[in-house]
């Protein structure tokens, strides 16, 4: 084994949103508004607790969450069981919240691509701008 095949690839996210981190934070973490702009799913903000994220494509999505910390910091295990290894997908998303003088600095990074799961990255780099732009219509119609 040579030292390239333990290397990871990350997406990242990052968007400047005109709303406070508390307001974020919601979106983030009550069920009904995640089913909103992500997945389908059994969440609760509470560190150690498993859930499923449940996409329309027919795939489940095994996570635990990892980290809480309220309206600035949220992560949790992402993993995705697959037959085929370049779509067995063994990661972290990390969502930061940075107050700033006109709202809030988002910024997502989910890491863990291996270097043969071209298809996954690819699909998640997609995937995330369309989450976040679901997100910040979530955002504009909820208070």
């Amino acid at each position: 084994m040579n030292e390239t095949s333990t290397e990871t690839r990350s997406v990242v996210v990052e968007r400047e949103i005109a709303y406070p981190p508390e307001k974020i934070w919601r979106a983030l973490t009550q069920p009904h508004l995640i089913e909103e702009w992500l997945m389908k799913n059994d969440f609760k903000p509470v560190v150690g607790h498993s859930f499923n994220l449940r996409g329309d494509w027919g795939g489940v999505l095994d996570c635990e969450v990892l980290a809480v910390e309220p309206n600035r910091a949220l992560s949790y295990a992402w993993n995705f069981a697959h037959d085929d290894a370049a779509y067995n997908l063994k990661s972290v998303v990390n969502f930061t919240l940075t107050p700033t003088s006109t709202g809030t600095h988002l910024r997502m990074e989910q890491s863990g691509f291996r270097p043969d799961q071209k298809q996954a990255f690819g699909g998640a780099k997609a995937g995330w701008q369309q989450f976040f732009a679901k997100l910040e219509q979530v955002l504009a119609r909820t208070d």
